[in-house]
């Protein structure tokens, strides 16, 4: 997909749907890259089955590109290319995981390296970049339209290692994605940590154990909730930095009411209501007939909308305009107090910043986001601080909407890690 192309998907949205808008568009900058077939179905499933959490099943080269285009692409969108002192080279992983019922599965991932100079030895630490919200199984980041990439691609470039899951049922991973299941993109998270090493080793690189945790959205969140669970010492990975950007960390007491008093975006509210009441209902059972939720003619297209298969502007097109045509009148006020199912299923996501880093953390945001009001990022900061840790919160200003917080962000999160010292590519870094 083209820029040009992505501007209708971007205007349905208004810069919404979290990434799915960023995915589109940075879907037309990087060139086709022919695929290896993934290895995720028939004999793959069967090795995940025998195989422990973080096995690597495969190791697909995509493509490898010298620092100019790095800069040509990153600069393309507005990114601040300062950072870029590499070429990279991109590979998807497969790999073994569990799913949300801790069944073993496959999934995939993109993991990116930097090109470097062939004297001395070096010893990279490991960057973990969790993606925000997709809908289509190619916009992943190991995917085949190439969204998604250009982050990993600035870390990689300044000299680190990134690990860059797809999340489960995305990118070449088999069934459904179940959006926003923190615990399962954290066990996806961690186990492509785990492949990243493996992958890395066979490709005659050397990877740290130290992990600097950044995502975009709900990738934000997510990153949040793994940097807890690395914090717990059981994946032999230690956690040297947290950087999310504009995650949607308090669903129940910052983003619902912003979707129900205006600070939501319309579209982007139905978008987000849509793909989290249906994946949730796989989950933690909310309905028995989507027509319960929602309002006919939607009810009886909305489930089979995000399967994987359909596009940002083919689901924007399918969908109204506003959560009050979506959404029955019972939805509609559970959305503005939630009880019941719903809080249940609220209260398994929230909560990713409720615990004590033992690294620092800087939260990135923009106060002009109308898909993930700056409030998520109050909320978080409050949560950290009543654990006695202060999290500086870096606003993007008032003409940073969503999209925008991601293209400031990114590269100060990169000199920020820069800034901690530790294992940068070529320097002492840390055991392996």
């Amino acid at each position: 997909m083209t820029i040009q192309q992505s501007v209708r998907p971007r205007q349905l949205l208004r810069r919404g749907a979290a990434a799915v808008a960023l995915a589109a568009v940075l879907g037309g900058i990087t060139a086709p890259v022919a695929l290896a077939a993934p290895a995720t179905s028939g004999t793959s499933a069967a090795s995940a089955a025998r195989s422990a959490r973080g096995t690597l099943i495969g190791v697909t080269p995509l493509e490898t590109i010298g620092r100019g285009e790095v800069v040509a692409r990153l600069a393309a969108l507005g990114f601040d290319t300062s950072t870029v002192r590499y070429g990279v080279a991109a590979y998807r992983l497969a790999y073994a995981t569990v799913d949300p019922r801790g069944r073993p599965t496959t999934a995939t991932g993109l993991l990116v390296l930097p090109v470097l100079p062939r004297q001395g030895v070096y010893r990279l630490d490991l960057v973990s970049d969790t993606h925000g919200t997709i809908a289509t199984r190619d916009d992943a980041p190991s995917g085949g339209a190439g969204s998604n990439r250009l982050t990993p691609y600035l870390h990689a470039s300044a000299g680190r290692a990134v690990s860059a899951p797809d999340y489960l049922g995305l990118g070449g991973g088999p069934g459904s994605h179940p959006y926003m299941d923190t615990a399962s993109s954290v066990t996806a998270s961690v186990d492509m940590l785990k492949a990243t090493r493996a992958a890395a080793a066979r490709l005659g690189r050397t990877v740290t154990r130290d992990v600097y945790g950044t995502g975009f959205s709900q990738g934000g969140q997510v990153a949040m909730a793994l940097g807890r669970e690395l914090s717990l010492g059981r994946d032999g990975l230690r956690l040297r930095g947290l950087a999310p950007i504009a995650g949607p960390y308090d669903l129940t007491g910052s983003e619902l009411p912003g979707i129900t008093d205006g600070r939501v975006a319309p579209r982007t509210a139905v978008f987000y209501l849509s793909y989290f009441l249906t994946a949730q209902n796989r989950l933690h059972p909310l309905y028995e007939d989507p027509a319960e939720v929602f309002r006919a003619p939607y009810a009886q297209a909305v489930e089979t909308l995000f399967d994987g298969n359909h596009g940002v502007e083919e689901i924007a097109a399918a969908l109204p305009a506003t959560p009050e045509e979506l959404l029955t009148p019972r939805w509609a006020e559970n959305v503005r107090d939630p009880h019941g199912a719903l809080l249940t299923a609220l209260k398994a996501v929230d909560g990713s910043c409720d615990w004590k880093p033992p690294a620092p953390v800087r939260l990135y945001a923009g106060s002009g986001d109308t898909d993930v009001p700056l409030a998520n990022t109050r909320a978080c900061a409050a949560d950290l601080a009543r654990h006695g840790v202060r999290a500086r919160i870096v606003d993007q200003g008032p003409d940073a909407d969503h999209f925008t917080s991601a293209i400031r962000s990114a590269p100060q999160a990169v000199r920020w890690f820069d800034s901690l010292g530790r294992g940068v590519a070529g320097g002492a870094g840390s055991d392996g």
